[in-house]
């Protein structure tokens, strides 16, 4: 068996780890990790990574020479330790960059995949777990590059939407790895449903009346919005059922990640944002579901551990075995859904109507909120604040009237003013 070529973006984050856990725990010779791409803040685990999957190639985003010559240290350490004196020291990249040069290092050619069906035992893939915006240059570079795109960092789609369908070089490259995304894809192999950049062809047709995306409520389920208006940040991190990073967190507690949610779901699957709909399901084991013309409902259902999203994207369409434990259907057992309190919670309809309005005001919305969970991090914000001072950023923003010649710089462009206006917002209301 010819192992898949991986190359993990963020490898020392949550997604990242949990990733190398699959890696780790699948048969031998089933997967090759050929380069890991990291920040830098954790130069440990990167270095414990590195040796312990033989990874030839290494990218740093951050800490220029000195961080080079501590990975360096770190990597000879590690070797000592474990044993392992006989590795070659990987390549070491550096810089802003550093992530997209190793995203587009799996060069596929066509006549290596049947471009009608997505190969059962994907051949390379690019798992972006990098959290934020930074990721949408390597997501355009992983997917020009041939490889099959395992998409975990939403924000790259919900920046540059129509870049990303552009730079696609097969249908159905991309497999979302969102636990909700990749449960609505799942669902989907169910009917017909053939639009859309998850799709291997492209008829229109279509079967799917409305996607419907689950969220746990995060730590807040239940407060009026005057119960919010002193939130810290450490309550905002206290996520009931996900462990993440802090920025995620904290937008799971606004909902903001469940607007970006929703525009990556009309993205990837084609489906108009007003029919992506979200209800709040404490449990978290129904990951979203997907509502048929003719009344049915699929769901999709596990406990919340992302390895098995992980694992799809890394084999999809085929599955792995044994990659988290199922539900118990011999335990008693209940699960309950519950509308979404937009007046508390607005971020979801302000994400809806980023969506509906132009190109680029999901970029606009993103960078804003970026912003302003840094400031409400530093105590610089209230936590009120975040989703006000994004809803007057975006209320500001003039979008393109069509997004057929949108560049890349017109993208970055919008981000950077965004980004601009809500640090004076901040600014401000301090």
């Amino acid at each position: 068996m010819t192992p898949t070529d991986v190359v993990l973006l963020g490898s020392t984050g949550s997604i990242g780890t949990q990733a190398l856990e699959v890696v780790a725990a699948a048969a031998p010779g089933t997967f090759r990790v050929t380069a890991l791409s990291a920040g830098g803040g954790n130069l440990e685990l990167l270095a414990e990574q590195a040796v312990l999957h033989d990874v030839p190639v290494v990218a740093l985003a951050h800490g220029g020479d000195g961080a080079v010559t501590r990975l360096r240290e770190l990597l000879a350490d590690e070797r000592a330790r474990t044993g392992r004196d006989d590795l070659a020291e990987p390549e070491i990249l550096t810089g802003p960059d550093a992530a997209t040069t190793v995203a587009g290092s799996l060069r596929v050619t066509p006549d290596a995949l049947d471009v009608r069906e997505p190969p059962a035992a994907p051949r390379a893939v690019v798992l972006n777990g990098i959290t934020g915006s930074v990721g949408l240059a390597p997501t355009l570079a992983a997917l020009r590059s041939g490889a099959t795109l395992a998409l975990a960092n939403k924000e790259s789609l919900v920046v540059g939407g129509s870049l990303v369908r552009a730079a696609q070089t097969r249908p159905g490259q991309v497999v979302p790895v969102d636990s909700e995304h990749s449960a609505i894809a799942q669902a989907l192999r169910s009917g017909r449903h053939e639009r859309g950049m998850t799709s291997p062809v492209t008829t229109g047709r279509s079967e799917v009346r409305r996607l419907v995306l689950t969220a746990s409520g995060g730590p807040f389920r239940g407060r009026t919005r005057d119960e919010l208006a002193t939130v810290t940040p450490a309550q905002a991190l206290a996520h009931p059922t996900w462990a993440m990073g802090p920025v995620v967190t904290v937008n799971s507690s606004t909902m903001v990640n469940k607007g970006l949610e929703l525009i990556e779901a009309h993205l990837l699957f084609d489906v108009p944002a007003e029919d992506v709909v979200v209800v709040v399901h404490p449990q978290s084991v129904v990951h979203s579901m997907v509502e048929f013309h003719d009344g049915s409902t699929l769901a999709q259902a596990s406990p919340p551990d992302m390895r098995l999203p992980i694992a799809l994207g890394l084999t999809w369409p085929e599955r792995a075995a044994g990659v988290a434990a199922p539900c118990r259907w011999d335990e008693p057992t209940s699960w309950t859904f519950e509308p979404l309190d937009e007046g508390t919670f607005p971020a979801v309809a302000l994400a809806r109507a980023a969506a509906a309005a132009s190109a680029t005001h999901p970029a606009v919305l993103n960078a804003a909120n970026e912003q302003c969970v840094a400031a409400f991090l530093d105590r610089r914000l209230d936590y009120l604040g975040i989703v006000e001072v994004v809803a007057e950023v975006l209320e500001e923003h003039e979008g393109p009237a069509a997004s057929a010649d949108l560049t890349l710089d017109d993208v970055l462009g919008a981000e950077e003013r965004a980004r601009a206006r809500a640090e004076e917002l901040i600014a401000a209301r301090a």
